[in-house]
């Protein structure tokens, strides 16, 4: 935890259908977060963890993703993935803690519990909510992300901006670590999460995805730029 603290961790993922969703890739994305600074990565899938395992001395938040029902996505949705998990070298296992009900029919704090129990291991619990999150916590989370605020039928809407009210309410009132997740795009609004109170900021998109990067920039740009309202000489 003290490493953790007040630090970057870099979620090192590639969305499907992205150039730089392979293993050798995510080794990269692991390896350059290492040599910039951070503090952890965060991992998807088995075989990278093991790969991202042997590549850098970070400790790796790892996790796997499935679906609900609905389709949005279930942040490690087996007991055998967490097992899998730790096995590859994750030193802590993020859940999907959410109070929507999993195909197996537990909860997310149900599935934290029981994992827990279960498991000598540290999680991160992703949470949507405040609600969530106390629960989380008296259910055994090591950690709480605010990774799912924003992301669930629950939160709805997908603003643009990260939820810092939150991260503040949060800090104020769990004795678990609170780390900052969703939507962090500048370095400043890092620093504000730290500022209120966050145990440390996860930044995935804004650091390792560069076709969102891009789409980010390109949509800015195509903007229609407003009128300046001079006229040109010969009017």
């Amino acid at each position: 935890m003290k490493r953790l603290h007040r630090g970057l961790i870099v979620s090192c993922q590639a969305e499907q259908g992205s150039p730089f969703n392979a293993t050798e890739f995510i080794v990269a994305f692991a390896k350059a977060a290492e040599l910039g600074g951070a503090v952890a990565v965060r991992i998807r899938g088995i075989e990278n963890v093991r790969a991202v395992r042997r590549a850098v001395r970070l400790p790796i938040i790892g996790l796997t993703k499935g679906t609900f029902p609905s389709g949005l996505v279930l942040v490690t949705p087996t007991q055998e993935e967490v097992e899998d998990l730790f096995e590859a070298g994750a030193d802590i296992v993020a859940v999907d803690a959410t109070s929507r009900i999993r195909p197996s029919g537990l909860t997310g704090p149900d599935f934290l519990r029981n994992a827990k129990e279960e498991t000598d291991g540290l999680f991160m619990a992703d949470i949507s909510n405040y609600d969530e999150a106390l629960k989380a916590a008296e259910n055994g989370a090591d950690y709480i992300g605010t990774t799912l605020s924003g992301y669930t039928e629950a939160t709805k809407v997908k603003p643009k901006e990260p939820d810092l009210d939150l991260v503040r309410q949060l800090a104020d009132s769990v004795r678990v670590p609170v780390i900052a997740e969703g939507r962090i795009w500048t370095p400043e609004q890092a620093r504000e999460a730290i500022e209120l109170g966050a145990h440390a900021v996860c930044v995935g998109t804004a650091i390792t995805r560069p076709v969102e990067i891009v789409r980010r920039f390109s949509s800015v740009m195509s903007e229609e730029l407003p009128s300046s309202g001079a006229t040109h000489p010969d009017d």
